[in-house]
């Protein structure tokens, strides 16, 4: 944790003028407030007010005031400001005015999860692999339905017309600290994918939160509007957020009873993974998970096993979009995780079929992940393994 003395120096040296202070909502979406160097004491010794019924999802009325207390790991410079008073920006802790912790921030649940799972001699890792499309902004700036490009899976130039616009984002995520692993073209007219590397889970949901703003950022700064909406295309691929998670502990098998904790909770799980009504048109269609499976190395499935060895060896969960709050998600999961070790649930065995074209027989003995928001959510409110890990008010934000 840098001190006020280290920041202040950086501000000085490096001609920052503006800080800001940045939060996510209950439903992942970043907000900010920015000050000037001359109130980062303040900002140290007291925090930063907002007011807390503004914001969507908090649920205050009458008192309503809540503070933003830095976390100074997570200073960055945000490269596409002037080199010349520079902006930096730090993820915040949302407190009470009495300093304890506000109960709707995310953020803050994740921290709790990583501590739970200290207790059980686990350690978690998460890396991100995002979609999203770039489409055609009209004269006035906005954006329109007409894909950027015609191109394909991995295609390259001129087919692919998204090659520079990757590079530029992948470029300002290094600048960042954020280090990309791949991007590449894929499926969809206009739709892309760049992946990150893997780090703890705190970490892990701030990279995904910022590669968002960034990837909007400079798709905006080409003239493109870039849509993280789940199927942004009736008739092609949907946007996927498959989250590639790994598990350090003392116990070889404890992997499988975490995929099984996964799985026994995926159905209550859904509506936090996929909150809008768009987010079923893309289950269970092109890639998109449809049952409550798993395998290696299968793309259809809800979970696969990559092929990698040693420390890369992890667990793709393929359902999540690019709507979900990855500090949530990351929560859900970590829990449900925690429940599969902390019982030692019996893996199921694989199902070794492309779940889109395997027999009758086979789907029939397989259970479905909901098909809609509302059967989402249904199953959601009945759960207890929901209720144990979040707040009634989170609980009621996202179901009712």
């Amino acid at each position: 944790m840098y001190d006020l003395k280290t920041i202040s120096d950086y501000i000085e040296e490096e001609d920052v003028k503006f800080i800001r202070l940045a939060f996510v909502d209950i439903y992942g979406n970043q907000k900010n407030i920015s000050v000037m160097p001359h109130e980062l004491e303040r900002v140290f010794l007291h925090g930063v007010s907002i007011d807390g019924a503004a914001i969507k999802g908090f649920g205050l009325d009458i008192k309503s005031d809540l503070i933003l207390k830095p976390d100074t790991d997570t200073i960055q410079r945000l490269p596409w400001r002037p080199s010349q008073g520079r902006v930096i920006r730090m993820y915040c802790s949302i407190k009470n005015p009495d300093g304890s912790d506000f109960d709707c921030d995310s953020r803050t649940i994740l921290i709790n999860a990583i501590e739970e799972a200290k207790k059980y001699g686990l350690t978690f890792n998460f890396g991100s692999e995002i979609e999203f499309y770039l489409f055609k902004t009209n004269e006035l700036g906005e954006p329109t339905s007409i894909p950027f490009d015609q191109a394909g899976y991995m295609d390259i130039a001129p087919e692919d017309k998204g090659e520079n616009v990757r590079r530029e984002i992948c470029l300002t995520l290094e600048q960042m600290g954020i280090l990309p692993v791949g991007s590449h073209h894929e499926e969809g007219p206009g739709q892309n994918e760049i992946d990150f590397r893997y780090s703890d889970p705190l970490s892990a949901s701030d990279d995904a939160t910022t590669f968002k703003s960034v990837v909007k950022t400079i798709a905006a700064r080409n003239g493109l509007y870039a849509s993280f909406d789940p199927k942004p295309i009736i008739n092609a691929p949907g946007n996927g957020h498959h989250i590639n998670m790994s598990i350090e502990s003392n116990d070889e098998n404890n992997i499988k009873y975490a995929i099984e904790g996964i799985l026994e909770h995926a159905r209550e799980m859904t509506a936090f993974f996929n909150t809008t009504d768009k987010s079923y048109e893309r289950l269970g269609k092109m890639m998109a998970p449809k049952y409550v499976s798993w395998s290696s190395e299968n793309r259809s499935e809800l979970i696969r096993i990559p092929a990698a060895n040693g420390k890369y060896r992890r667990i793709e969960f393929r359902q999540a979009d690019p709507m979900t709050n990855p500090y949530l998600a990351y929560t859900l999961l970590i829990y449900a995780a925690i429940d599969g070790i902390k019982n030692k649930k019996s893996l199921r065995e694989p199902v070794n079929y492309n779940l889109y074209t395997a027999p009758k027989e086979v789907l029939d003995k397989l259970e479905l992940l909901p098909e809609t928001l509302e059967e989402a959510k249904k199953i959601a409110k009945e759960s207890e393994f929901i209720k144990k890990i979040l707040n009634q008010k989170i609980i009621d934000n996202y179901l009712n």
